[in-house]
């Protein structure tokens, strides 16, 4: 039971937030910036994305409880909005749009000013990664060894994000446009399959 709840939390939360597709963005984001500025800015990204997500994770089933949200209307509600998010990433609509706003980032705000918009916020923490610790949240009914493993999940998501800003040059010549691309639509697949998984436990919940 800890081993599928941790795994599955892994692969949701790794697969909502993308690490390797933000990459690319991040490298182009921070293209002028001297590499101790990247060092900094991805360091904070990840820390205000972590910090975003961890308090979500910690108050987000207290917050279900106080609105009168059953955890099985969470759950199809929660699988919906993931649905909605893959579908994106297959189509390519997600990487379109962040794309845009990335490059509107650019030219609004100071490179110091990107950690937390856009990197931090939507990219990382993101209206898909927050309704999926939500979700996760949820599934942990407020037991504290539960939320202690969702945090520690969000960490080392976060830490991977981390490792994919330091080698994002890398990343971006190894894979290419096309293989980000490929990579994006086959990690939308497998999110579009994890939500459709949600509703239906969220289903058979109400049904029982």
């Amino acid at each position: 039971m800890v081993r599928d709840y941790l795994l599955s939390a892994f692969v949701t939360l790794l697969v909502v937030v993308d690490p390797v597709s933000l990459a690319p963005m991040f490298a182009s984001l921070t293209a002028r910036a001297t590499a101790d500025t990247r060092r900094r800015i991805a360091l904070n990204a990840c820390l205000i994305a972590a910090a975003i997500l961890c308090g979500v994770a910690i108050v987000g089933d207290w917050v279900l409880r106080q609105l009168g949200i059953s955890l099985p209307a969470f759950r199809i509600a929660g699988g919906l909005l993931l649905f909605a998010v893959a579908f994106d990433m297959v189509l390519g609509w997600r990487s379109e749009r962040e794309g845009k706003e990335a490059a509107q980032a650019v030219r609004e705000e100071h490179v110091r000013h990107i950690a937390a918009f856009p990197l931090a916020i939507p990219l990382m923490a993101g209206p898909g990664a927050i309704t999926a610790t939500l979700l996760l949240s949820g599934r942990a009914q407020g037991d504290p060894t539960t939320v202690l493993m969702l945090l520690g999940v969000i960490v080392a998501v976060t830490a991977v994000c981390l490792a994919a800003f330091a080698a994002a040059s890398r990343i971006t010549r190894l894979i290419g446009t096309m293989g980000n691309l490929v990579l994006s639509r086959l990690l939308g697949v497998v999110l579009a399959a994890l939500a459709v998984q949600y509703v239906v436990d969220g289903v058979r919940a109400v049904v029982a």
